[in-house]
């Protein structure tokens, strides 16, 4: 049965990091190409930080922590901005424009906070 949930968190963890991944490569190069316009970045202002650091922030939640998942590499710590991310997507960036906009979003964040409670199962680096 142990062999089973180990299974089940690295079809988990591959599973949704692997589906992020493009979406924040797509940021990423948002981000490449908004630093070097001259209408710099264009993304949501999140809190009033600004919409450079915001599309930053999600680069890191979008892509940067989603890798680190991936390979489970301390897995927990990077589900926290991955999940903040796509909780800020759904919660507060979709809010208001209905379930079908907000779910995308809250598809990745249920998975996120699942790996960010269960961990990475043994087969990760995080194990080794």
């Amino acid at each position: 049965m142990k062999n089973l949930h180990d299974w089940g968190l690295l079809v988990l963890r591959i599973g949704t990091a692997g589906l992020l991944i493009p979406h924040g490569w797509g940021k990423l190069n948002k981000l490449i190409t908004g630093l070097n316009s001259a209408d710099g970045v264009q993304f949501y202002n999140f809190m009033g930080i600004g919409e450079t650091p915001s599309l930053t922030l999600t680069v890191l939640g979008e892509f940067i922590a989603p890798i680190l998942i991936l390979i489970g590499f301390k897995t927990r710590w990077a589900a926290v901005p991955a999940a903040i991310t796509m909780g800020v997507a759904g919660f507060m960036v979709h809010w208001g424009e209905g379930l079908s906009e907000m779910e995308h979003a809250l598809l990745f964040f249920f998975p996120l906070v699942a790996i960010m409670l269960m961990g990475p199962g043994r087969w990760s680096l995080d194990r080794r």
